[in-house]
């Protein structure tokens, strides 16, 4: 169970450290009158500091290295 977790929190460190945020685009109501209705697209960012995805890859490296006793 830990290499499994730990080779899932080495895959998502990689990709977070090469990957480091995305965009996207909602709808968003501007003006609401009755059966009149003004949406606008507005675009979103979602960013995460390199050092996070540093920090989950040595945790799965750590797990992946470290024996489990029985």
């Amino acid at each position: 169970m830990a290499k499994t977790i730990g080779i899932i929190l080495v895959i998502v460190g990689v990709i977070m450290l090469v990957w480091t945020g995305f965009s996207f685009t909602k709808k968003e109501k501007v003006v609401d009158i009755g059966s009149l209705e003004i949406t606008a697209d507005k675009k979103e960012q979602v960013n995460w500091p390199p050092y996070v995805g540093g920090v989950i890859l040595v945790a799965g490296i750590v797990l992946l290295i470290i024996p489990r006793r029985r």
